[in-house]
């Protein structure tokens, strides 16, 4: 799951929408890893997934995916898988903008405040739409993996 987490966020897959919004759906495969594995599965395949992104973007990626993987692992337990991924992204999403506006203010980049944050809000916007696309497709996937027995066979839930 963690590799294809990185083949998502590869271009042609992923899809530049300016310099510094691309859309993609690394969530995906984190989710379903969160769901079959539980928190420690979905925080590896979280931190080993973000690694392209973390080389390619912005290096704090890595930290939210796995902050991602850990709370849908957490969510799943309890929730459908739909809820457990919104529920996830909303642990997620406070480090994404307080990393993300220190990135593009601190790094090399230079961005004022405002200027920032005028990447930052479109950036949590559209993760917000990716992770409400990733959490329907993963309650689909998951429905279809315990329908055919794969889950059980995978990790014994």
């Amino acid at each position: 799951m963690a590799a294809l987490a990185n083949i998502l966020s590869l271009p042609p897959i992923a899809l530049p929408v300016t310099p510094e919004l691309t859309v993609h759906f690394t969530q995906l495969p984190i989710f379903i890893a969160g769901i079959v594995a539980g928190p420690v599965g979905g925080l590896m395949a979280g931190a080993i997934g973000g690694l392209y992104m973390s080389l390619a973007k912005i290096p704090f990626i890595i930290g939210g995916l796995a902050i991602l993987g850990l709370a849908n692992g957490i969510f799943s337990r309890r929730f459908r898988p739909i809820f457990a991924g919104l529920l996830a992204w909303l642990v997620q999403a406070p480090y994404v903008a307080f990393t993300d506006y220190i990135w593009f203010v601190m790094s090399p980049l230079q961005r004022t405040p405002e200027a920032a944050w005028a990447i930052v809000m479109p950036m949590l916007v559209l993760l917000t739409v990716e992770a409400v696309i990733s959490s329907a497709l993963a309650e689909v996937i998951v429905r279809y993996l315990r329908k055919t027995r794969i889950v059980q066979q995978i990790s014994g839930r």
